[in-house]
């Protein structure tokens, strides 16, 4: 090794910044990096649109016997202020639902309540597969609901915590009440949303619950809380995953691929899910054929150009938790061969890397490095930090959403594509801040996969999958 070799130094990082977000204002000035300090401001981005959400915003009910009135109390409860309890660095005053959204929530029309059978938690104690009698007393009340699914919106279902043995399958069941209900209601084509006594009904920051189930209500009846300010026009960001349905063995299990489709703002469009037998194995990991993945990525092109007047994307980046093996690569391309650009990157959770903030020398910072920290490993290899420490949503304070613990970065290799791996990285950030399913300031990964992860793990339970798309509304 020569004397100019010194493999202990490392390149430079860099530290991008956080990205902004675009709410109600026609102004293109009017942006915020917080998503609840944007909408407190500007209002939600489909507010003035088109294809805003429906005034007042209806709302279903399915309850334990004699608890819809506590669940109607909860609904109106967001239509109060509230003072945050909890994560007050962060979290700003609730100032009501119509204040903040625009509209008003109601109780749906004649029917729309449901209670189940005052012996539902008796018969769940009693029976060796709980699970399986709670699952079919929901189904059978939004069973109940369907013909008259023009008399509300959104269907809020209220779980008590004496039904918690009924929340999971026995031992050896792959069951999951969320995503069995879930999977059940996207097929009659029902919003729902879950709510436990314990976590909503009796939680003692109820600033915090407002703000969660405000937006949470607002977006699956419809409506576009807030897009990405910064965006490349003309660009799709489709999300890819896999979930297996056990066949008679091995080489019978069907792989579950979906597929979400986000615009240049980020914006989520419709998603689409693609049955295939005789999947492909590498390791535990299924893998798709060329034609296999031709037929996804023709499916995801359709979406976009129905919602851009028939323009396909110029540029397209697909995100995926797995390796793209060649067949894979060689599908997407023959389903965009007019495009300028696509980048194929592989989002790996887990590579072994952590980083420190050092303050001064030998002292550590307190908090953990910088969010949008990224340091650039090779020609199509970085790490990203997506969690990490943002002053910028804390009034400059130090705040890091998970408490405690070190974070540890995405890996982002890339498998095809021109961009810079700075831009990929920024985009990557930028799309970690679009779930509209929670409060937080940032998820760990890109709304890319963590909407088709969700997706994949729901479908799968789905008795039937039919061939066109889904609004990802009925699925959140």
């Amino acid at each position: 090794m020569n004397a100019e070799a010194k493999p202990y130094r490392l390149p430079g990082h860099i530290v991008l910044q956080e990205p902004r977000l675009r709410f109600g204002s026609q102004d293109q000035r009017d942006v915020d990096i917080h998503p609840m300090e944007g909408l407190l401001r500007f209002g939600p981005y489909s507010k003035d649109k088109l294809s805003a959400v429906s005034n007042p915003i209806r709302i279903g009910m399915i309850a334990p016997a004699g608890r819809t009135d506590r669940l109607v109390g909860q609904i109106r409860e967001l239509d109060q202020v509230h003072q945050p309890r909890e994560r007050k660095a962060y979290l700003p005053q609730y100032r009501g639902f119509e204040s903040i959204f625009g509209v008003r929530l109601t109780r749906g029309g004649t029917g729309t309540s449901v209670e189940l059978p005052a012996d539902l938690s008796d018969r769940i104690a009693a029976s060796p597969t709980p699970h399986i009698i709670l699952a079919e007393a929901l189904t059978q009340a939004l069973f109940a609901l369907r013909n008259l699914r023009d008399a509300y919106d959104v269907v809020v279902i209220l779980l008590t915590e004496e039904w918690k043995a009924g929340f999971r399958g026995t031992a050896g069941d792959d069951f999951d009440l969320h995503d069995y209900v879930k999977a059940y209601a996207a097929s009659e084509g029902i919003c729902v949303q879950f709510l436990r006594d314990v976590s909503a009904l009796d939680y003692f920051c109820r600033c915090s619950v407002a703000w969660r189930l405000g937006i949470a209500l607002y977006t699956k009846a419809g409506g576009v809380p807030w897009v990405l300010a910064d965006a490349d026009p003309g660009a799709a960001f489709i999300g890819i995953d896999y979930a297996l349905r056990a066949g008679g063995g091995r080489d019978t299990r069907f792989a579950i691929c979906c597929s979400q489709v986000f615009d240049a703002e980020g914006s989520g469009l419709e998603f689409v899910a693609y049955e295939a037998d005789g999947v492909r194995m590498f390791g535990k990991n299924p893998f798709l054929r060329r034609e296999q993945m031709l037929k996804v990525m023709t499916r995801s092109l359709a979406i976009y150009q129905r919602k851009h007047s028939g323009d396909p994307p110029k540029r397209i980046v697909v995100h995926k938790n797995t390796e793209f093996r060649d067949e894979e690569v060689e599908g997407v391309f023959d389903a965009f061969p007019n495009a300028d650009n696509i980048e194929l990157v592989h989002v790996q959770q887990s590579c072994g890397w952590r980083g420190i903030l050092i303050q001064k020398p030998q002292q550590p910072h307190g908090y953990p490095c910088r969010r949008g920290t990224t340091f650039q490993l090779g020609p199509h290899e970085a790490l990203l930090w997506t969690q990490g420490n943002l002053p910028e949503v804390a009034g400059g304070k130090d705040y890091y959403k998970e408490g405690k613990g070190t974070p540890e970065p995405l890996m982002l290799v890339r498998h095809a594509g021109l961009s810079s791996m700075d831009d990929l990285c920024r985009e990557t950030l930028a799309l970690t801040k679009m779930d509209w399913n929670n409060d937080g300031p940032y998820d760990r990964l890109p709304v890319t996969l963590n909407f088709a992860g969700t997706l994949a793990t729901i479908v799968k339970r789905m008795p039937k999958l039919e061939p066109h798309s889904y609004p990802v509304r009925l699925f959140m």
